[in-house]
This record gives C-alpha cells, sequence and structure tokens, in this order.
C-alpha cells in the first residue's frame, strides 16, 4: 500500500478530532467526581482531573502502540524522523509527557510561584485560590515557598516580572509555531516537533493536500504577521511604561518634600493601602480608589486590576491627581 507524508489538512482534523474526545473524556471525568465529591473538592482536582483524563487517553492509545481516534478518523500514523518506524516506546511516552504532564506542571509552579511573591499584599487571596490545587499546596508549593524565602525583596521584585514575561511568552510561542507549522505542514504539536514525531498517510488519493498546501502557507504568512504585531504592541507598551517610571524617578524625590510640607500644614495624612505609609503623588483608578503613582504603577507590572475591589482596568485609564491636598 502507497504511503506519502501527511499533509497540514489531516493533521489539523486529527488534532481536532483528539481535542474534540479529549473534552469528552475531560468532562465526563470531572462530572463524576463532582457527583461523588461535590462542588468543593470539584474545584480543588479540576485540574488534576484533567491531567489524568489527558495521560489515560493518550496512554491507552499512543503508548499502547493503537492508532489515536482523530489519527483513526483520517487514517494516518506515527512515524519518527527516518519515516520508516514507528517511534519507540521512549519517544511516545516522552511525547505524551511533554503534552499533557509538562504544561501542567509549568502552569502550576508559575501559579505558586506568583502567589508567593505577591504573599504580603495578597496573603488571604493567595491561601484561599482553589486553583491551586491540593496535592501541588502540599507538594510544589511547599518547595517553592522554601526557594522565595531565601530570596531578596528586590530579587523578589525580578523573578515576579520574569513570571509574568514567562506567562506572557508561552502564548506567543504556541502562535508561532503554528505559524511555522501553516507554512511547513509537518508538525501540528510543540511536543511531536520536539520528538520528531511525524506521520504518514495510507490508502486514498495522495495529492488531496498538495492542492489546499498553498492556502496553508498563506494563513502561516497571515499568522505570523499578526504574531509580530502583535509583539511590537507589547513592547511598545513595556517600554512607555518604563519611560514614565523614569520619569517618576528624576522628579520624586524634588516633589516629595514640597507634598510632604503641604500635607502636615493641612493636617490631613491620607495612607496608601499598598504601602501603608502617607500617600505621595496620588493617583486614582478608573474605580475611584485612590494610591500612590509608584505603587499603583509597580503593581500594574503584573496586574491589571484595582488592588481593592479586584476591577481590571488599562494602565493607561490611571489617572494622576496634580495638587491634590487630601
Amino acid at each position: 500500500m502507497a504511503a506519502a507524508a501527511a499533509g497540514p489538512a489531516r493533521l489539523v482534523r486529527c488534532g481536532q478530532k483528539d481535542e474534540l474526545y479529549r473534552s469528552g473524556l475531560r468532562s465526563g471525568a470531572g462530572t463524576a467526581l463532582h457527583g461523588l465529591a461535590g462542588a468543593k473538592r470539584w474545584l480543588e482536582w479540576r485540574r488534576e482531573v484533567e491531567l489524568l483524563s489527558d495521560v489515560a487517553y493518550f496512554v491507552l492509545t499512543t503508548l499502547s502502540g493503537y492508532q489515536t481516534l482523530g489519527e483513526e478518523y483520517v487514517n494516518i500514523v506515527q512515524v519518527d524522523s527516518t519515516k520508516k518506524r514507528v517511534p519507540s516506546f521512549l519517544r511516545r511516552a516522552t511525547f505524551i509527557s511533554l503534552h499533557t504532564v509538562v504544561p501542567y506542571c509549568l502552569e502550576k509552579a508559575l501559579l505558586h510561584l506568583e502567589h508567593e511573591l505577591q504573599a504580603e499584599a495578597e496573603s488571604r487571596t493567595s491561601q484561599s485560590n482553589p486553583a491551586l490545587g491540593l496535592s501541588s499546596r502540599t507538594l510544589m508549593r511547599n518547595w517553592i515557598q522554601k526557594q522565595v524565602g531565601d530570596l531578596t525583596e528586590q530579587q523578589k521584585k525580578v523573578v515576579l516580572q520574569a513570571v509574568y514575561v514567562l506567562k506572557q511568552s508561552i502564548p506567543l510561542l504556541h502562535r508561532l509555531h503554528l505559524a511555522v507549522f501553516y507554512m511547513s505542514g509537518a508538525f501540528y504539536h510543540l511536543s511531536k516537533r520536539i520528538t520528531g514525531i511525524t506521520y504518514l498517510h495510507f490508502g486514498g488519493p495522495q495529492g488531496e493536500d498538495q492542492s489546499i498546501r498553498s492556502s496553508y502557507k498563506f494563513l502561516g504568512i497571515i499568522s505570523l504577521f499578526h504574531l509580530l504585531l502583535t509583539i511590537s504592541v507589547h513592547t511598545y507598551s513595556f517600554k512607555q511604561r518604563q519611560r514614565a517610571r523614569q520619569e517618576w524617578k528624576l522628579h520624586r524625590n524634588l516633589a516629595h518634600q514640597k507634598n510632604t510640607t503641604k500635607e502636615k500644614t493641612t493636617g490631613r495624612h491620607s495612607r496608601c493601602t499598598l504601602c501603608l505609609e502617607e500617600r505621595r503623588h496620588t493617583t486614582a483608578t478608573p474605580c475611584g480608589h485612590l494610591f500612590c503613582w509608584e505603587c499603583i504603577t509597580e503593581w500594574c507590572n503584573t496586574r491589571t486590576e484595582c488592588p481593592l475591589c479586584r476591577e481590571k482596568f488599562h494602565p493607561q485609564k490611571l489617572i494622576y491627581l496634580r495638587h491634590y491636598q487630601l
């Protein structure tokens, strides 16, 4: 039987079909847990149940040497980089780990690290967030908490910025990989690109995907252009915030003494709820809460919401109240 490299159309249909069946399996497992243990346990273990469902799906298919339901649907078979052999057991196990376990661990690690670094400002939220999960609270979080405890305040700020950048970069990396797939038509999932797992198509017309390959390349070029535009906008916004902070630091020391004198003259001492000190250069959020300019802009580097009422807003909406006396 003739065989040819599977085209992008079949790979996309295979991925969509597998995602459909995985979603059904996750939904069924979540419903069972909700019915047996209640809503609270379901919220605590929801991500773990989804992970186990995905691992079970690939263990029963890929790891066991069978086609997934999506692969069977479009009649394609996994092969290694030589395109002459079925991927080895180790290669398939590595793919499953990269496709399911690694994203889960990375997501949890970043979530715990972010909450630990913000523990002083959000101690109650960090302790009661159900998205963290019970198992990770007793294992991963304890290790991260110990590592964070050894950092200085300046190091904590740097790590918090790195976490924010990493969380923003991961979706961009997936979009870049998808654009490359549209143009090359080889690897639909990043985990398969890393492990070198490709597909061969058996039976049927071999040239059906060739007729639409040019359309996928055009889609890839558009996706890549859109990604570059998104990165440019994010970079410009970041530079604007950095420039605003630098300008603020230049005139802060000069203006602080004047503002302190005015506040003492009026006898009114309003405090910022972020630094718990007298408010300097009062700045208002769109929801009406007041903070120091430096405190609220520092907050917006990682969280685009009001520290008090949690209303979402863009940092550009902050209002610096000049000559504010109260």
